[in-house]
């Protein structure tokens, strides 16, 4: 099938590889122009694993190219995604202008039918004003239908999310739309949702809220641990066992971040307020996210006493494993704070030091290794559990660091073991925190 994908960040390109890789003949546009020069030779702008030789392989077999033209990209095929950036406003509301953007350009580009497709998350009404933009800027009495597909892609394992997926949500109102996309994802044999484009729309707004709402939940409980003695990860493997609630999303840390969950809470809080109800659930979850992190700086100012001229290592940047995306990180927020303080940052991670270095200041010591920021640090920081983090040389890391201090944002290492091995060890939510 003929496909255009607007919009090559982590959604877009992951889409339009994927299809191509099904066989598809795929046009992937973005208005970057430097993005688009180093796709065509097959460079991935962003890391994820296995994407980068995903995008070689279709460039070669003509299965996938790149352009900058939504012209281009509208004349060349049937079915059109939309995956453009939809960004929060200052009020926590979507910004569409490029949802906008996009239909009004497709709309004026479009030589007969076209079935063109929310692939953006998009509050929930948008796919009506996608079809008023379009019939607004159309040339002439062509046909069109609008679709809503939302992605659940995790960044880290997207591929595989694509490839195999837990369910596909078309939203639909026209029979030929349906037999479209129903033939596009025929190759992935999973179970398929075909329902109203505004139930689609809602669909991911609200699985990711409720993802949100189960990560604060195990974090408020981490606090209760805390204070009683009891292991939060016990708890959480307890809970996690009653095929009701399910072990996933049930782990205590730092709190959430990256592009999704933020935005899209905000989002669903904004998109309740304007249909007359108050989110007050969703509104907490926020609240005990930023809450994480507040908690996790006391941790360190409790361990250290004094933040000021200290050397404090941070391992990991990104929102978490297997991305370099540093978008609403919550290392970022420690850092920032800390800094403040007077501390002496050293900051190391396997794939986010190029996008960090570029929010972060030059005050900040960016390291080959892990060991290379363990080296006179007074304290150890697990920002983001990387596999490598797991396989560290403890013995080494302790003769390395002024004093063998680690607080564990993520809980990656066991407390009775790293006190065996004679470090003070801080956790969340952890019983024997040495």
């Amino acid at each position: 099938m003929k496909v255009s994908v607007i919009g090559a960040g982590y959604v877009g390109l992951v889409t339009a590889s994927c299809l191509a890789e099904l066989g598809n003949k795929v046009v992937c546009c973005d208005n970057d122009l430097k993005k688009i020069k180093q796709l065509k030779k097959g460079i991935s702008p962003i890391y994820e694993p296995g994407l980068e030789e995903l995008i070689r392989k279709n460039l070669k077999k003509k299965n996938l190219k790149f352009t900058s033209s939504i012209k281009e990209a509208t004349k060349e095929s049937e079915i059109i995604f939309i995956a453009v950036g939809t960004p929060s406003l200052e009020d926590g509301r979507a910004d569409l202008t490029g949802i906008e953007n996009v239909a009004r350009q497709i709309a004026k580009n479009m030589p007969g039918y076209r079935l063109i497709i929310e692939k953006s998350t998009v509050p929930v009404n948008t796919g009506e004003w996608v079809k008023k933009t379009i019939l607004a800027h159309i040339k002439g009495k062509i046909k069109f239908d609008v679709a809503s597909n939302p992605e659940f892609l995790r960044e880290g394992q997207a591929i595989n999310d694509f490839m195999h997926p837990d369910r596909i949500v078309l939203g639909v109102d026209s029979k030929k739309a349906k037999e479209l996309l129903l033939n596009l994802y025929k190759p992935l044999k999973t179970e398929i949702l075909i329902t109203d484009i505004k139930s689609a729309e809602l669909i991911k707004h609200a699985s990711n809220s409720f993802l949100a709402t189960k990560i604060s939940f195990i974090n408020a409980v981490s606090y209760l641990c805390e204070k009683t003695g009891a292991d939060i990860k016990e708890v959480a493997k307890g809970m996690g066992l009653d095929k009701r609630i399910g072990a996933s999303f049930l782990e205590a840390g730092i709190g959430y971040g990256g592009s999704c969950f933020p935005k899209d809470v905000d989002a669903f809080i904004n998109i309740a307020k304007e249909l007359g109800y108050n989110f007050e659930l969703l509104q907490v979850v926020k609240e005990i996210n930023q809450q994480q992190k507040i908690f996790f700086l006391n941790k360190i100012k409790n361990a250290l006493w004094i933040i000021k001229d200290k050397t404090i290592g941070v391992l990991g940047l990104a929102f978490k494993p297997n991305t370099d995306d540093i978008r609403n990180a919550p290392s970022l927020e420690i850092i920032r704070t800390l800094k403040k303080e007077g501390a002496k940052i050293k900051v190391y991670d396997p794939q986010a030091m190029p996008k960090a270095k570029a929010v972060l200041t030059d005050e900040i010591q960016f390291c080959k290794s892990p060991y290379q920021v363990a080296e006179g640090s007074d304290c150890l920081l697990l920002i983001t559990e990387w596999q490598e983090f797991k396989e560290l040389d403890f013995l080494r890391i302790k003769k390395l660091m002024k004093q063998p201090l680690i607080i564990d944002g993520r809980n990656l290492y066991e407390p009775k073991i790293m006190k065996k091995l004679g470090f003070k060890y801080i956790g969340i939510g952890r019983s024997a925190n040495g």
